[in-house]
């Protein structure tokens, strides 16, 4: 077995053992009560799956910090670092919770039909009703991690932390769409847009925790910049699997973000090479796009050596972010984390 085999068991191993637990507190945190139409919509990305990658890393952290380990340890009464207790588990459910948010939103303004590999909650249920439970699940969001039986001053620092990651990826998604009529975008346009409406919440996952426990500030600060690094990677990587990997895996069609119009890392360096992005694909919709149109696509832009360039951006980003976590002792979660971040370029989907 290579090493980024042995990798990447090792860090799903962690991740399925974690998402588990989290998988678990999910109808605790948010039963579905009346009006039940409304909660099972909410529920519904939440029930259809996921990895869990930004509660595990919220998880892994605590575990760092506490020097602890996931069967050794009660995520609802996890030790702080001054003798008190913490419910780590209702934390890692509000960070969740907000990416489900999020997930119901976006499709909305896609209008995109699958997500998971099930229709989006817009197509399940109806446009109001989602509209209804993404905002329900924002909420929601604030009263769990209210929920944390962490010391106030902590606690409002970790809300002040969860409310403006919700505004920065509002003001990310609103970039994303401004783009779209944008002839031009710079590098680093597109890497402010996808730290504010991807990576902030990698951030929040990882410094989170280390606020409910009582972390030092430079600890705190480190942690957040992890996860900005590792999230923005995770986007770019994102962004190369949407041309590369088949759409039964996708769980939506291959190549959307192209036939949308959508501005990537891929594809302003494929314009600063002299390609023609908008004449890439002739579909007008992503319903219409066939798989060859994409191939042919896919192609020009390895000739122009974007898909490369995007990798290579994207792992210089896991290498900083990796460095960010020497504030953390020397075990075996700190090295699950690095582990992690390596794991989100180097993952099929």
């Amino acid at each position: 077995m290579t090493d980024p085999e042995a990798r990447e068991k090792r860090v799903l191993d962690a991740v399925k053992q974690r998402r588990e637990r989290v998988n678990d507190a999910i109808p605790e945190e948010l039963p579905i009560t009346d009006p039940e139409r409304l909660y099972e919509a909410s529920r519904y990305l939440l029930d259809a799956g996921g990895k869990r990658l930004r509660p595990t890393v919220l998880l892994l952290v605590a575990e760092a910090l506490a020097d602890a380990d996931a069967d050794d340890v009660d995520y609802r009464s996890f030790p702080s670092l001054n003798d008190s207790v913490v419910d780590v588990m209702a934390a890692a459910v509000s960070v969740e919770v907000i990416q489900s948010f999020t997930l119901i939103h976006d499709d909305i303004m896609d209008d995109d039909d699958l997500r998971r590999g099930v229709p989006a909650v817009h197509r399940e249920y109806d446009l109001e009703t989602a509209i209804l439970a993404g905002d329900t699940l924002y909420s929601m969001a604030f009263e769990i991690m209210l929920e944390t039986g962490a010391p106030a001053d902590r606690t409002v620092r970790a809300l002040d932390v969860l409310a403006s990651t919700c505004t920065k990826i509002c003001e990310g998604q609103a970039l994303d769409v401004e783009f779209e009529t944008r002839s031009e975008v710079l590098p680093e346009e597109y890497l402010e847009m996808v730290e504010h409406k991807t990576a902030v919440l990698y951030g929040a996952s990882a410094c989170v925790p280390a606020l409910l426990l009582g972390a030092d500030d430079e600890t705190v600060e480190q942690l957040y910049g992890y996860g900005i690094d590792v999230g923005r990677a995770f986007q770019i990587q994102d962004d190369v699997l949407d041309l590369t990997v088949p759409s039964e895996q996708l769980g939506k069609q291959r190549g959307s973000d192209l036939v949308e119009g959508k501005q990537t890392l891929l594809t302003l360096h494929a314009r600063n090479q002299g390609v023609d992005v908008d004449s890439l694909v002739d579909a007008e919709s992503v319903e219409a796009v066939t798989e060859s149109e994409i191939d042919d696509a896919v192609a020009e832009l390895e000739a122009a050596g974007s898909i490369d360039y995007a990798r290579e951006t994207a792992a210089d980003l896991v290498e900083s972010g990796k460095d960010r976590l020497q504030v953390l002792p020397d075990n075996e979660q700190r090295y699950l984390l690095e582990q992690l971040a390596d794991y989100l370029i180097e993952r099929g989907y």
